[in-house]
């Protein structure tokens, strides 16, 4: 074969050369234990060694297909001239893990961090697709710092019910509202699960998923043209080639994670976040990988760079088209395209080009699903930061899916103090309240749940939806589903667990929300909110064991990303000693 390596100037001289490049004992172990599985000895010949980090796992239907995936990156890592070597991590299932997926996010990110540090490679391409999965990799990758491709699985197909255009997630929290509404009926809602899932792949709303392949594929970590191509379409398994190739190159050029990652990518794509109408857990993914990175990255820059953004792509939960209609459209280069003004131009992407030079000649097709800049779609895109007594630590509000009537409102709290005192009493019909409420709950951030769960979003009770209501202010320490909708503000920090100002809300406080403004406040007084706290009794977890113990007594609070605050930070890849 010819040789490959001639444009190599680091051959024989990186990381994977200190398992593989000595002519001892040791190197000698190393190849020969490899060799078993029939591989030539020039494959040992100073090649770069090329990570596959696969997230693969039957009990994660978004990444189902991965295998398939995983062989069409070996073959593009073989034809540039790598040694391709797959390796399993923890699969977070966003459909399947209890108590909430994102109580392993973090444990993820360290099998990643600690696969790479111990293992002979030179580069990593990391499969992704299920929400968690996208950010817990690339934490985990940041930490080290090598060269990194992220290769997401992409969205499942359209769905489709009685002639309607079905949502995964968004639908589930519609449907089942509708069927407390008396609107729809349980078989009916029954009916839908299968035309909901129609193939492979992650939501195709613009939920976690889709939002975390498009912050992927804007911060430059992806790409060009990652977020949107469908599971199932043949163009992914191209790109996944692609990547393969390009990540030899980026080895030999010594490209790592934190020349992509820079200050001005992360800024990139907080904007286009506001434009994409992106999932709120886009913050506290976003925040850990930056805390990852050493980048100074606060909720301040979420409220400061997403505020002037509209929101140009008319996608469920948003809007009414999903991530096939996305990519047919143009996909995420075409929103790109529209933020010229805006976006930092010359932030480097990994194919080699700088962000703009990839979407500048980027056509729309189709002008209801991607609205041009000076005719949004709707006017306000980015995230609200919400501060005040109740919330001095931030919290969050996503504009573009809530109620336009509702982001100045003055109601009478109406307080769950756990989720299973909401689901016990919420249809109650004694339940004393009515649409101008708003609802409280508590004990469901990081600490509390564990785990920050998606709970957030809670359902309406019966009595007013069958009002014709189909909307309320909602507040918690929780977080909500990409797919969700709603007058939601969440992941008040600090959270009510951590003996945040939201513990100590009671039935009948008034609160008084104005987005606008960016205030949450609680009308009591100093001294109440002060005695109240001193009241108290505290939260006790009951998870005294294994991980879940670690996590929280380590985890850190919304505001800073819920990571785990021994993990913020770099380890690097030093040269771990010998094993034999």
């Amino acid at each position: 074969m010819s040789d490959n390596n001639s444009d190599d100037p680091n051959k024989g001289l990186r990381r994977s050369s200190q398992w593989y490049g000595k002519d001892d004992k040791d190197g000698f172990a190393h190849r020969s234990w490899m060799k078993n599985r029939g591989m030539p000895a020039d494959q040992f010949d100073g090649r770069p060694v090329i990570g596959i980090c696969n997230t693969w796992s039957e009990f994660n239907p978004c990444n189902a297909h991965f295998r398939d995936i995983a062989e069409r990156v070996k073959r593009g890592v073989y034809e540039a001239g790598g040694v391709p070597m797959e390796f399993p991590v923890f699969s977070n299932s966003e459909s399947q893990n209890r108590p909430t997926a994102m109580l392993y996010r973090n444990l993820a990110s360290m099998d990643v961090e600690e696969s790479i540090r111990a293992l002979p490679m030179d580069g990593v391409v990391l499969l992704v697709g299920c929400d968690k999965t996208t950010p817990a990799l690339m934490m985990g990758a940041a930490s080290c710092d090598i060269p990194t491709i992220v290769v997401s699985g992409g969205a499942m197909l359209n769905g489709h019910y009685k002639g309607e255009l079905v949502g995964s997630g968004t639908h589930t929290w519609k449907f089942s509202e509708m069927v407390k509404a008396g609107e729809m009926t349980l078989e009916d809602f029954m009916s839908a699960e299968q035309d909901n899932s129609r193939s492979a792949g992650h939501c195709m709303t613009m939920g976690t998923a889709s939002t975390m392949a498009s912050f992927a594929e804007s911060i430059g970590i992806a790409l060009h043209a990652n977020a949107a191509i469908p599971a199932v379409d043949s163009r992914r398994y191209v790109l996944a080639q692609m990547a393969g190739r390009r990540i030899v190159d980026m080895v030999k050029q010594d490209i790592t994670m934190s020349k992509l990652l820079t200050r001005e990518s992360f800024e990139n794509a907080i904007m286009v976040n506001g434009a994409i109408g992106g999932s709120t857990n886009a913050v506290v993914h976003m925040l850990a990988i930056a805390g990852r990175m050493g980048i100074d990255i606060t909720l301040d820059d979420w409220d400061r760079l997403g505020r002037d953004v509209p929101c140009l792509v008319n996608l469920m939960p948003s809007g009414k088209y999903l991530m096939e209609d996305f990519f047919y459209a143009g996909g995420l280069p075409a929103v790109i395209r529209e933020l010229g003004d805006y976006i930092h131009k010359d932030a480097m992407t990994a194919n080699g080009n700088t962000l703009w030079d990839n979407c500048k000649d980027t056509e729309c097709y189709n002008r209801d699903v991607i609205f041009p800049i000076d005719k949004p779609f709707k006017p306000n895109g980015g995230i609200a930061v919400l501060r005040g007594n109740l919330a001095p630590g931030g919290a969050i509000i996503k504009p573009s899916a809530a109620s336009p009537e509702l982001m100045v409102h003055r109601g009478r709290a109406v307080v769950f103090e756990s989720i299973e005192d909401y689901h016990e009493r919420i249809d109650d019909p004694d339940l004393d309240i009515d649409e101008t409420c708003m609802m409280v709950l508590k004990y469901c951030g990081p600490k509390g749940y564990p785990g920050f769960a998606e709970v957030g979003n809670m359902g309406l009770p019966s009595k007013v939806l069958k009002k014709g209501i189909t909307d309320m202010i909602r507040i918690s320490d929780a977080r909500m589903s990409g797919t969700a909708y709603g007058t939601v503000v969440l992941h008040a920090a600090p959270e009510a667990a951590a003996g945040g100002p939201l513990a100590f809300v009671q039935n009948g406080d008034m609160i008084d929300l104005d987005v606008p403004n960016r205030k949450l406040h609680l009308d009591i007084t100093d001294e109440e909110l002060a005695r109240r706290r001193k009241a108290w009794k505290g939260f006790e977890s009951p998870y005294d064991r294994g991980y879940s113990k670690i996590y929280v007594e380590h985890v850190n609070q919304a505001d800073k990303g819920a990571d785990l605050d021994f993990l913020v930070g770099k380890s690097g890849t030093p040269l771990m000693r010998e094993s034999h």
